[in-house]
């Protein structure tokens, strides 16, 4: 590209050249000899004056006295009535230029110069123009090449960015040039570099949070399924089967939601509905890998709530929180609804050493984890709530306590507290 742009460029001023310097040529070449004509015009005029005035003051007309009056590389022949010819300078030989005046009185000036003369006049001339031609030309090309450089090296950039974007690496480099054109392309080509950034951030989100999210329903999945190839008692069998299936729609439903989420994170399905069910639900589902390292789970609290959100969500949150328990926490895990204004509150709490002074500010970030764990279960747990309308916050550090808020249903049913004998139901188990 850049030696088209220098080679065009050195076309154009080529032609230019070509155009103006021949006809600068020819006017000089005519202005010259034009000139030279008069100037021995002018110069045979001025003899005839002399003469007539050396005639009226009867002074001598002789080559001697009129010798001075030529210039040294011109020749004269003057002519008085009545003398003889007089002849000054070398006539000269080839093409000459000649000039003629005649006086009042008959008397006659030739004078003649060498066509030599202007040949010399129009070859200065020539070499002058020749000579500003060749720096016109000179810096034509100079031009050239830093206006080649100017438009051509923004494009290679150009290029490498756009190389960079199909290769996988979305950085934008928010470079200018100065050419509207070329910001123009690079704005379009920053601009795309940011959406191919989100959109490459969102799918790894998606990909983390999904890895997350599936894990806990597989867990729940695979241990039913080991309940079921370790025992023969067909009423067992049937029980853990269907509890398996429930895991396999709430694992439908959590790929569902991820799917829904990644297309419009605000989209959601809220709805009202029973979170005594949901604690049950989640209970049940994480008992036996308790008592398998020989902790317990318990609720208590409230009965009878109904609070505003999804369902499968709001599992997912409870899910994240008592594994998070399971792998972090120790002792007896809590889960205890309550009310507070218009929103019902599901808090989550163990008995162990709680979250670390450092990390408490920081806990709902991403890739911030007390221990060797991925460090977005948290996040995603946060973000799930945020979705439904809901909030998940870190009341107490140690022992750790987290709550997660929701909207109650207005009217609903008058929640109750947990009788005795519920609470009698609901000890630990071992």
């Amino acid at each position: 590209m850049r030696r088209r742009l220098i080679s065009s460029t050195l076309a154009v001023v080529l032609v230019v050249i070509a155009v103006f310097g021949i006809s600068l040529v020819i006017v000089e070449t005519r202005t010259i000899s034009n000139s030279a004509q008069e100037s021995v015009d002018s110069e045979a005029l001025r003899l005839v004056s002399v003469i007539e005035s050396r005639v009226a003051g009867h002074e001598p007309v002789d080559a001697k006295a009129l010798a001075e009056q030529i210039g040294p590389e011109r020749f004269a022949e003057i002519t008085v009535p009545g003398s003889a010819p007089i002849v000054i300078g070398e006539r000269p030989s080839g093409g000459v230029i000649r000039g003629t005046a005649t006086g009042e009185e008959g008397e006659r000036v030739t004078v003649e110069e060498s066509r030599s003369t202007v040949t010399r006049e129009v070859g200065r001339t020539l070499l002058i123009i020749a000579a500003v031609a060749l720096l016109a030309v000179v810096a034509a090309v100079l031009l050239a090449v830093r206006q080649a450089n100017r438009l051509a090296s923004p494009l290679t950039d150009l290029a490498e960015t756009a190389e960079r974007l199909g290769s996988g690496d979305p950085r934008p480099r928010h470079r200018r040039y100065g050419v509207p054109e070329l910001d123009r392309v690079a704005d379009v080509l920053d601009a795309s570099a940011e959406r191919i950034a989100r959109m490459l951030t969102a799918e790894r989100r998606l990909a983390a949070d999904a890895s997350h999210q599936l894990r806990t329903p597989l867990t729940a999945l695979s241990m039913r399924l080991e309940e079921i190839s370790a025992t023969d008692d067909p009423d067992t069998v049937k029980e853990e089967a269907i509890v398996a299936l429930t895991q396999v729609e709430r694992l439908t439903d959590v790929v569902e939601r991820l799917l829904t989420n990644s297309r419009d994170p605000r989209s959601g399905s809220a709805v009202a509905f029973d979170v005594d069910e949901v604690v049950k639900q989640q209970i049940e589902e994480w008992r036996p890998a308790y008592r398998s390292v020989g902790r317990a789970i318990v609720c208590s609290g409230k009965h009878g709530m109904r609070a505003v959100g999804t369902p499968g969500a709001v599992a997912q949150v409870l899910a994240a929180l008592i594994e998070n328990s399971l792998m972090h926490g120790g002792g007896t895990v809590a889960l205890r609804t309550r009310v507070t204004g218009n929103q019902a509150v599901i808090e989550v709490t163990d008995e162990g050493h709680g979250v670390p002074a450092d990390l408490g500010a920081r806990i709902f970030e991403r890739t911030i984890s007390g221990r060797n764990s991925t460090g977005i279960g948290l996040a995603v747990a946060r973000d799930l709530a945020e979705a439904d309308g809901g909030r998940l916050e870190l009341l107490q550090q140690q022992p750790a306590v987290f709550a997660l808020f929701l909207s109650r249903e207005a009217n609903g049913p008058a929640e109750h507290q947990v009788s005795p004998r519920s609470a009698e139901r609901d000890r630990p188990i071992r």
